[in-house]
Protein backbone atom coordinates (compact mmCIF):
# COMPACT_ATOMS: atom_id res chain seq x y z
CA UNK A 1 0.00 0.00 0.00
CA UNK A 2 1.65 3.36 -0.81
CA UNK A 3 0.55 6.22 1.43
CA UNK A 4 1.87 10.13 1.11
CA UNK A 5 4.67 11.22 1.28
CA UNK A 6 7.11 13.02 3.28
CA UNK A 7 6.24 16.53 2.29
CA UNK A 8 2.52 16.00 1.39
CA UNK A 9 1.42 14.80 4.40
CA UNK A 10 -0.81 17.57 5.87
CA UNK A 11 -1.34 17.41 9.55
CA UNK A 12 -5.33 16.55 9.96
CA UNK A 13 -5.74 19.39 13.05
CA UNK A 14 -4.29 21.85 10.42
CA UNK A 15 -7.35 21.17 7.46
CA UNK A 16 -10.25 23.32 7.62
CA UNK A 17 -12.06 20.47 7.15
CA UNK A 18 -10.73 19.11 10.27
CA UNK A 19 -11.29 22.44 12.63
CA UNK A 20 -14.10 23.33 15.33
CA UNK A 21 -16.32 24.96 14.48
CA UNK A 22 -16.12 27.86 17.04
CA UNK A 23 -20.33 28.25 16.81
CA UNK A 24 -20.80 24.76 17.79
CA UNK A 25 -18.83 24.36 20.16
CA UNK A 26 -21.67 23.20 22.37
CA UNK A 27 -23.12 21.51 19.92
CA UNK A 28 -24.29 18.87 22.21
CA UNK A 29 -26.20 21.28 24.80
CA UNK A 30 -27.87 23.27 21.65
CA UNK A 31 -32.03 22.80 21.37
CA UNK A 32 -33.11 21.18 17.82
CA UNK A 33 -34.47 24.45 16.29
CA UNK A 34 -31.11 25.95 17.44
CA UNK A 35 -28.70 23.28 15.90
CA UNK A 36 -30.64 23.54 12.80
CA UNK A 37 -30.74 27.27 12.73
CA UNK A 38 -26.89 27.28 13.02
CA UNK A 39 -26.44 24.55 10.55
CA UNK A 40 -28.91 26.04 7.78
CA UNK A 41 -26.49 29.31 8.23
CA UNK A 42 -23.28 27.42 7.97
CA UNK A 43 -24.44 26.17 4.83
CA UNK A 44 -24.95 29.71 3.45
CA UNK A 45 -20.95 29.79 3.34
CA UNK A 46 -21.10 26.92 0.66
CA UNK A 47 -22.58 29.08 -1.75
CA UNK A 48 -20.15 31.96 -1.36
CA UNK A 49 -17.54 29.22 -1.21
CA UNK A 50 -18.47 27.90 -4.60
CA UNK A 51 -18.50 31.00 -6.36
CA UNK A 52 -15.01 31.87 -5.75
CA UNK A 53 -14.40 29.11 -7.53
CA UNK A 54 -16.43 29.74 -10.58
CA UNK A 55 -13.43 30.69 -12.78
CA UNK A 56 -11.83 27.08 -12.26
CA UNK A 57 -15.10 25.44 -13.03
CA UNK A 58 -15.67 26.90 -15.92
CA UNK A 59 -12.25 25.79 -17.21
CA UNK A 60 -13.04 22.36 -16.28
CA UNK A 61 -16.36 22.55 -17.97
CA UNK A 62 -14.67 23.59 -21.18
CA UNK A 63 -12.02 20.41 -20.48
CA UNK A 64 -15.11 18.42 -20.49
CA UNK A 65 -16.65 19.75 -23.31
CA UNK A 66 -13.56 19.14 -25.55
CA UNK A 67 -12.58 15.75 -24.80
CA UNK A 68 -16.46 14.91 -25.29
CA UNK A 69 -16.13 16.17 -28.00
CA UNK A 70 -13.42 14.09 -28.96
CA UNK A 71 -15.02 10.42 -27.42
CA UNK A 72 -13.56 11.49 -24.62
CA UNK A 73 -15.05 10.34 -21.16
CA UNK A 74 -15.83 12.42 -17.70
CA UNK A 75 -14.39 10.44 -14.47
CA UNK A 76 -15.01 11.08 -11.37
CA UNK A 77 -13.29 9.27 -8.91
CA UNK A 78 -12.30 9.66 -5.06
CA UNK A 79 -13.58 7.88 -1.85
CA UNK A 80 -16.09 7.97 0.38
CA UNK A 81 -18.69 10.45 0.62
CA UNK A 82 -16.53 12.18 -2.10
CA UNK A 83 -16.17 8.79 -4.41
CA UNK A 84 -19.80 8.57 -3.89
CA UNK A 85 -20.66 11.93 -4.44
CA UNK A 86 -19.30 11.14 -8.21
CA UNK A 87 -20.87 8.03 -8.86
CA UNK A 88 -24.13 9.57 -8.21
CA UNK A 89 -23.44 12.14 -10.37
CA UNK A 90 -22.62 9.82 -13.17
CA UNK A 91 -25.64 7.90 -12.80
CA UNK A 92 -27.81 10.73 -12.95
CA UNK A 93 -26.57 11.44 -16.01
CA UNK A 94 -27.96 8.72 -17.41
CA UNK A 95 -31.24 9.46 -17.78
CA UNK A 96 -30.93 13.19 -17.90
CA UNK A 97 -29.16 13.37 -20.77
CA UNK A 98 -29.09 9.57 -21.97
CA UNK A 99 -25.40 9.29 -21.61
CA UNK A 100 -23.76 5.48 -22.10
CA UNK A 101 -20.02 5.68 -21.09
CA UNK A 102 -19.37 8.95 -21.49
CA UNK A 103 -19.59 9.97 -17.84
CA UNK A 104 -18.42 7.54 -15.09
CA UNK A 105 -17.92 7.70 -11.23
CA UNK A 106 -15.11 5.53 -9.62
CA UNK A 107 -15.16 5.31 -5.75
CA UNK A 108 -12.18 3.55 -3.72
CA UNK A 109 -13.10 0.16 -2.32
CA UNK A 110 -14.86 -0.39 -5.54
CA UNK A 111 -18.64 -0.40 -6.56
CA UNK A 112 -19.79 -2.47 -2.69
CA UNK A 113 -17.92 1.15 -1.28
CA UNK A 114 -21.20 2.91 -2.68
CA UNK A 115 -23.75 1.27 0.21
CA UNK A 116 -21.18 0.38 2.84
CA UNK A 117 -18.10 1.88 3.94
CA UNK A 118 -14.47 0.47 3.15
CA UNK A 119 -11.89 1.50 5.79
CA UNK A 120 -8.43 2.20 4.17
CA UNK A 121 -9.50 1.65 0.98
CA UNK A 122 -8.60 5.51 0.25
CA UNK A 123 -4.91 4.80 1.70
CA UNK A 124 -3.84 3.35 -1.32
CA UNK A 125 -2.22 5.12 -4.46
CA UNK A 126 -1.93 1.80 -5.94
CA UNK A 127 -5.17 0.85 -5.91
CA UNK A 128 -6.13 4.50 -7.52
CA UNK A 129 -3.66 4.14 -10.33
CA UNK A 130 -5.07 0.86 -10.75
CA UNK A 131 -9.27 1.68 -10.82
CA UNK A 132 -8.39 3.94 -13.74
CA UNK A 133 -6.02 1.17 -15.53
CA UNK A 134 -8.91 -0.79 -15.47
CA UNK A 135 -11.01 1.45 -17.34
CA UNK A 136 -8.41 2.40 -19.83
CA UNK A 137 -7.76 6.14 -19.17
CA UNK A 138 -6.37 8.12 -22.00
CA UNK A 139 -5.34 11.21 -23.64
CA UNK A 140 -8.81 11.78 -24.48
CA UNK A 141 -10.53 11.60 -21.08
CA UNK A 142 -11.18 14.30 -17.78
CA UNK A 143 -10.75 12.92 -14.85
CA UNK A 144 -11.79 14.64 -11.51
CA UNK A 145 -10.81 13.34 -8.20
CA UNK A 146 -12.61 14.23 -5.59
CA UNK A 147 -10.95 14.77 -2.06
CA UNK A 148 -12.87 16.76 0.94
CA UNK A 149 -9.39 16.78 2.44
CA UNK A 150 -7.19 17.69 -0.72
CA UNK A 151 -4.55 15.16 0.31
CA UNK A 152 -6.36 11.07 0.04
CA UNK A 153 -3.54 8.80 -1.80
CA UNK A 154 -6.25 6.81 -3.58
CA UNK A 155 -7.08 10.14 -5.64
CA UNK A 156 -3.15 11.38 -5.64
CA UNK A 157 -2.53 8.00 -7.32
CA UNK A 158 -5.35 8.36 -9.48
CA UNK A 159 -3.95 11.61 -10.96
CA UNK A 160 -0.52 10.66 -11.10
CA UNK A 161 -1.83 7.60 -13.74
CA UNK A 162 -3.93 9.88 -15.83
CA UNK A 163 -1.69 12.26 -16.22
CA UNK A 164 0.90 9.89 -16.92
CA UNK A 165 -1.43 8.58 -19.95
CA UNK A 166 -2.12 12.06 -21.14
CA UNK A 167 -5.90 12.75 -19.13
CA UNK A 168 -6.76 16.37 -18.29
CA UNK A 169 -6.20 16.19 -14.26
CA UNK A 170 -8.91 18.15 -12.54
CA UNK A 171 -8.42 18.20 -8.62
CA UNK A 172 -12.04 18.98 -6.32
CA UNK A 173 -10.58 19.84 -2.74
CA UNK A 174 -12.37 21.24 0.36
CA UNK A 175 -9.33 22.54 1.75
CA UNK A 176 -6.54 25.47 0.39
CA UNK A 177 -3.63 24.68 -0.23
CA UNK A 178 -4.32 21.03 -1.16
CA UNK A 179 -1.91 18.61 -1.40
CA UNK A 180 -4.20 17.13 -4.65
CA UNK A 181 -3.78 20.50 -6.79
CA UNK A 182 0.46 19.76 -7.43
CA UNK A 183 -1.09 16.36 -9.27
CA UNK A 184 -3.94 18.70 -10.89
CA UNK A 185 -3.88 20.67 -14.33
CA UNK A 186 -6.87 22.85 -12.90
CA UNK A 187 -7.22 22.81 -9.31
CA UNK A 188 -10.19 23.55 -7.39
CA UNK A 189 -9.59 24.33 -3.86
CA UNK A 190 -13.24 25.18 -2.15
CA UNK A 191 -13.03 26.49 1.22
CA UNK A 192 -16.44 26.57 3.13
CA UNK A 193 -15.22 26.67 6.42
CA UNK A 194 -15.12 23.62 9.28
CA UNK A 195 -17.88 21.78 9.81
CA UNK A 196 -20.27 22.16 12.52
CA UNK A 197 -19.63 18.66 13.52
CA UNK A 198 -15.84 18.24 13.24
CA UNK A 199 -14.50 16.32 10.55
CA UNK A 200 -17.77 15.59 9.51
CA UNK A 201 -17.10 16.39 5.82
CA UNK A 202 -20.30 14.62 4.47
CA UNK A 203 -21.85 17.93 5.50
CA UNK A 204 -20.38 21.19 3.87
CA UNK A 205 -17.56 19.60 2.07
CA UNK A 206 -19.93 17.13 0.72
CA UNK A 207 -22.49 20.09 -0.62
CA UNK A 208 -19.83 22.14 -2.09
CA UNK A 209 -18.82 18.89 -4.07
CA UNK A 210 -22.50 18.29 -5.27
CA UNK A 211 -22.71 21.64 -6.57
CA UNK A 212 -19.85 21.74 -7.79
CA UNK A 213 -20.57 18.39 -10.40
CA UNK A 214 -23.86 19.43 -10.79
CA UNK A 215 -22.04 22.55 -12.72
CA UNK A 216 -19.59 20.62 -14.40
CA UNK A 217 -21.98 17.44 -15.83
CA UNK A 218 -25.04 20.20 -16.42
CA UNK A 219 -22.66 22.91 -18.23
CA UNK A 220 -21.25 20.22 -20.28
CA UNK A 221 -23.70 18.60 -21.78
CA UNK A 222 -25.43 22.12 -22.39
CA UNK A 223 -21.95 22.55 -24.48
CA UNK A 224 -22.61 19.35 -26.31
CA UNK A 225 -26.14 19.91 -27.41
CA UNK A 226 -27.94 17.65 -25.12
CA UNK A 227 -30.12 21.10 -24.06
CA UNK A 228 -32.47 23.25 -26.06
CA UNK A 229 -33.60 26.45 -24.23
CA UNK A 230 -33.50 25.36 -20.69
CA UNK A 231 -35.26 21.80 -21.62
CA UNK A 232 -33.81 18.10 -21.63
CA UNK A 233 -34.48 17.29 -25.51
CA UNK A 234 -31.82 14.78 -24.68
CA UNK A 235 -33.47 12.83 -22.41
CA UNK A 236 -35.07 8.89 -22.98
CA UNK A 237 -38.29 8.14 -21.57
CA UNK A 238 -38.14 5.00 -19.57
CA UNK A 239 -41.46 5.19 -17.30
CA UNK A 240 -44.79 6.91 -17.66
CA UNK A 241 -43.32 10.04 -16.25
CA UNK A 242 -40.65 10.67 -18.13
CA UNK A 243 -43.01 10.13 -21.37
CA UNK A 244 -45.51 12.81 -19.92
CA UNK A 245 -42.38 14.76 -19.88
CA UNK A 246 -41.10 14.38 -23.15
CA UNK A 247 -44.75 15.45 -24.67
CA UNK A 248 -44.74 18.20 -22.28
CA UNK A 249 -41.00 19.08 -23.66
CA UNK A 250 -42.00 19.06 -27.23
CA UNK A 251 -45.04 21.14 -26.45
CA UNK A 252 -42.74 23.66 -24.62
CA UNK A 253 -39.92 23.54 -26.79
CA UNK A 254 -42.72 24.63 -30.20
CA UNK A 255 -45.60 25.95 -28.33
CA UNK A 256 -47.98 23.16 -29.80
CA UNK A 257 -50.64 20.95 -28.61
CA UNK A 258 -50.16 18.12 -26.53
CA UNK A 259 -51.90 16.45 -29.74
CA UNK A 260 -48.80 17.70 -32.08
CA UNK A 261 -46.10 16.89 -29.49
CA UNK A 262 -47.76 13.13 -29.24
CA UNK A 263 -47.72 12.46 -32.95
CA UNK A 264 -44.51 14.19 -33.60
CA UNK A 265 -42.87 11.74 -31.11
CA UNK A 266 -44.76 8.82 -32.04
CA UNK A 267 -43.21 9.51 -35.77
CA UNK A 268 -39.83 10.34 -34.28
CA UNK A 269 -39.75 7.24 -32.30
CA UNK A 270 -39.41 9.44 -29.07
CA UNK A 271 -36.65 11.16 -30.29
CA UNK A 272 -37.53 14.35 -28.95
CA UNK A 273 -34.70 16.49 -30.94
CA UNK A 274 -36.08 15.18 -33.75
CA UNK A 275 -40.27 15.78 -33.07
CA UNK A 276 -38.71 19.46 -31.85
CA UNK A 277 -37.51 20.18 -35.81
CA UNK A 278 -39.81 18.17 -37.30
CA UNK A 279 -42.69 20.03 -35.79
CA UNK A 280 -40.58 23.53 -36.25
CA UNK A 281 -39.74 22.96 -40.16
CA UNK A 282 -42.40 20.54 -41.58
CA UNK A 283 -39.68 18.09 -42.67
CA UNK A 284 -39.70 14.42 -42.46
CA UNK A 285 -37.90 12.35 -39.51
CA UNK A 286 -35.33 11.38 -42.15
CA UNK A 287 -34.57 15.00 -43.45
CA UNK A 288 -35.22 16.26 -39.01
CA UNK A 289 -32.16 13.36 -38.56
CA UNK A 290 -30.07 14.25 -41.14
CA UNK A 291 -30.09 18.16 -40.39
CA UNK A 292 -29.28 17.33 -36.94
CA UNK A 293 -26.07 15.00 -37.16
CA UNK A 294 -24.99 17.80 -39.91
CA UNK A 295 -25.53 20.21 -36.12
CA UNK A 296 -23.70 17.72 -34.14
CA UNK A 297 -27.33 16.99 -32.07
CA UNK A 298 -27.69 20.97 -31.51
CA UNK A 299 -31.23 21.99 -32.03
CA UNK A 300 -30.79 25.62 -32.30
CA UNK A 301 -28.05 25.47 -34.64
CA UNK A 302 -30.10 23.07 -36.87
CA UNK A 303 -33.20 25.13 -36.73
CA UNK A 304 -30.90 28.54 -37.51
CA UNK A 305 -29.33 26.64 -40.40
CA UNK A 306 -32.73 25.87 -41.97
CA UNK A 307 -33.96 29.04 -41.25
CA UNK A 308 -31.38 30.85 -42.77
CA UNK A 309 -31.45 28.12 -45.92
CA UNK A 310 -35.60 28.94 -46.09
CA UNK A 311 -34.88 32.68 -45.68
CA UNK A 312 -31.97 32.54 -49.27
Amino acid sequence: MVRLREGEKAVLSELKTESRNPKTLELDKMSVRELLTVMNEEDRNVYKAVKEVIPEIEKTVHAVVDALGRGGRLIYTGAGTSGRLGILDAVECVPTFSTMDEVKGIIAGGEQAFVRAKEGAEDSREDGAGDLEAINVCERDVVVALSASGRTPYCIGALEYARKNGACCVGLSCNRPAVLSAYSDIAIEVDAGPEILTGSTRLKAGTAEKLILNMISTAAMVGIGKVYKNLMVDMKATNLKLEDRTRRIVQMACECTEETAEKALTKAKGNIKAAIVMIETGISLEEAERRLSLNNGFVRRCLQTWKAEDFN
